[in-house]
């Protein structure tokens, strides 16, 4: 298991997001295989990966199992697939 947290920057495009921290975290630990993610927020809604943190994703797994977790400890499974289903390939 390997944990990120959202790096906001005062120029949105240098944000890093959580999923890709984590990631990198991952990768960094020589694990490049990823099976599946958790993402919980402090919001009432679930939340879903960027597109970035997508493709970034996409890059690493055929498929993930994506589990979203809300403020209030419900959560929610979907897969890679299911929200980005045709990323970008070389």
């Amino acid at each position: 298991m390997f944990s990120g947290s959202n790096i906001e920057n005062a120029s949105y495009s240098l944000t890093i997001c959580a999923e890709r921290v984590a990631a990198m975290n991952a990768i960094v630990n020589d694990c490049k295989d990823f099976e599946k993610i958790a993402i919980a927020t402090e919001k009432e809604d679930f939340v879903v990966p960027c597109g970035a943190c997508l493709q970034f994703l996409a890059e690493f797994s055929d498929d993930l199992e994506i589990i979203l977790v809300n403020n209030k400890g419900e959560s929610k499974v979907t897969s890679l697939k299911e929200l980005f289903p045709s990323p970008f390939s070389l």
